[in-house]
């Protein structure tokens, strides 16, 4: 198994930059989704310097952030 040739340290380096770019890639899909179910261009309205908008996007990427890095610390035991 690919596993037993590998060191532990570089293994989880690995599966951190894994987990680092399925991150971003959810992170960008949850926001063109929740964009395509509100009633107004969230880019638009960060151009604006709409405050509201500007909070709701961190919300979401905090939450996608927390829930992936939920995830991928749990996969790593």
């Amino acid at each position: 198994m690919i596993t037993d040739t590998l060191d532990p340290i570089v293994l989880n380096v690995l599966y951190a930059a894994m987990g680092g770019v399925m991150t971003l890639i959810f992170m960008w899909l949850g926001c063109k989704i929740f964009n395509h179910l509100v009633c107004f261009d969230i880019s638009d309205e960060l151009g604006k310097g709409n405050l509201a908008v500007g909070l709701m996007v961190v919300g979401i990427f905090i939450g996608v952030g927390i829930a992936m890095g939920l995830v991928i610390g749990l996969g790593l035991n």
